[in-house]
């Protein structure tokens, strides 16, 4: 598959979906069914890496540590999400030259106080406007490349309502947010109202979390509302959570995994998935000395 860079296809009018990833295997699963960008949740790593909630537990050192490796693996744009830049202004430069190199092509940044937490979870407290707005600054300012996206996030909406979220958005776009994400509008209205406010202004995400506060919307609806971009970003944790239940409530039942079998690759077929002949071949590709 062609790869286009995240800031070519953000600039078409389709929409990109974006499904959350949480390391290189499942990086590697969604890109072999086609999508053209991958998101990266601190929520993801939370889930997996931890076994805990999006609350703020996870550091910048984890989440690049994950980035790296699935940069490594992927050659599809990876959008990483960076939380509140873990700090001040400072801190979010560091993060950007950071995540940038392992590979991001986009960084989200939003607009929480620290810790932070998942953006459908209550009880959310943010920083004032105006040092949110110092921060995208500083994000553009770290960049190394133009075509490295930075998507600013506001989770307003939940906090103070959906007027201070909107004129918080428009204060990150004038600070010079490439991509505008307001989290968790209530309603179907509120998603329009949204593109109404921006449109032809600045790309528009949105994020769909299967159980939260926003209406789950198919891409082609979204695309028709106005929105360029769209993540869901924890559905692969909670079908794999679901399986992974599953399977040990059977494996514990019945001693043995066979009432799994049909939900499951075997040993070949996760090799096959994985590349493993390949790998080995290229290897031994090696070991006759030929220059």
């Amino acid at each position: 598959m062609a790869v286009t860079s995240l800031c070519e296809r953000i600039a078409k009018p389709s929409i990109v979906v974006a499904p959350g990833v949480y390391d290189a295997l499942t990086a590697s699963i969604a890109e072999s069914c086609g999508f053209e960008a991958l998101y990266l949740s601190g929520a993801g790593i939370a889930y997996t890496k931890l076994g805990r909630p999006d609350i703020g537990l996870v550091s910048m050192s984890e989440v690049a540590d994950t980035l790296t490796h699935i940069c490594e693996r992927v050659r599809t744009p990876v959008i990483v999400d960076a939380d509140t830049g873990y700090g001040n202004a400072l801190n979010v430069q560091r993060t950007v030259k950071l995540f940038e190199k392992a590979g991001a092509s986009a960084i989200q940044l939003e607009d929480q106080t620290f810790p932070k937490r998942c953006g459908h979870l209550n009880g959310k407290m943010l920083v004032d406007a105006r040092e949110m707005a110092g921060k995208i600054r500083a994000a553009v300012d770290a960049r190394a490349s133009d075509n490295t996206l930075i998507i600013a996030r506001t989770d307003a909406v939940a906090v103070d309502g959906f007027e201070a979220a909107v004129e918080r958005a428009n204060m990150f776009l004038e600070a010079g947010a490439d991509i505008l994400f307001i989290e968790a509008p209530r309603s179907q209205s509120q998603l329009g109202e949204i593109t109404s406010k921006f449109a032809g202004r600045a790309p528009l995400m949105a994020n769909m979390v299967e159980g939260g506060a926003t209406p789950v919307l198919p891409a082609q609806q979204l695309e028709r509302l106005g929105f360029r971009l769209v993540i869901f970003p924890g559905g692969i944790v909670r079908a794999l959570a679901r399986t992974a239940t599953d399977f040990y409530t059977a494996l514990k039942r019945d001693g043995t995994s066979d009432a799994m079998r049909n939900s499951m690759y075997d040993f070949d077929g996760l090799n096959e998935l994985l590349g493993t002949a390949g790998i080995l071949a290229h290897g031994k590709s090696y070991e006759d000395g030929a220059p």
